[in-house]
């Protein structure tokens, strides 16, 4: 591959998104950036953290680099740390927000006619990754209704005591089996 060529997934993302100047160096250095095996689906140019630079998403994360001559700067988000995605929508620009452990990253300066489609892709990647629910999750809440049925159960048993129907005593030991259910 001449060094002025790209490797095909990240040249047919870059031509979909119609970049044809600035963040050249981005692209020559994108390659160096990319996990074994990991392919790029779409790429973006926006400004992040106080620079000029590209968001990218693969088949694997979504992130941004950036690679100026006095800084550099790359971060990543693996789609199983996103919680979501937000497109915000300007008179020609807009802004692609990541939604990560209790955080956000805030790319602007985004082009207007591609965010959105890369938003909506991300989205896609990340709904497979959002956790599901666990087992011990699922087993919860049969617990909470069984609780509720023990509180019931109590209710019923003190009305029938108070009505005569059981004596104090049947009603001590109902009561001691239902509150040990809990």
């Amino acid at each position: 591959m001449a060094a002025d060529q790209l490797r095909d997934d990240i040249q047919q993302a870059k031509d979909k998104a119609g970049i044809t100047w600035g963040s050249n160096r981005e692209f020559r250095k994108l390659e160096s950036h990319l996990w074994e095996g990991e392919r790029v689906e779409q790429i973006l140019t926006g400004q992040y953290a106080g620079g000029l630079g590209i968001l990218v998403l693969s088949d694997r994360r979504i992130f941004f680099l950036k690679d100026g001559v006095l800084k550099q700067v790359s971060e990543d988000f693996p789609f199983s740390n996103i919680s979501s995605m937000q497109w915000n929508s300007g008179l020609a620009l807009g802004s692609v927000t990541v939604f990560v452990s209790g955080n956000k990253a805030e790319i602007t300066n985004v082009a207007k006619q591609l965010g959105k489609a890369f938003v909506d892709a991300a989205r896609d990647r990340i709904a497979p990754a959002a956790p599901r629910a666990s087992e011990s999750q699922v087993a919860a809440h049969p617990v909470v209704q069984e609780t509720e049925d023990v509180y019931a159960n109590l209710a019923k048993i003190g009305q029938l005591r108070d009505a005569g129907v059981l004596t104090p005593e049947e009603f001590e030991t109902k009561k001691a089996e239902l509150l040990a259910r809990i």
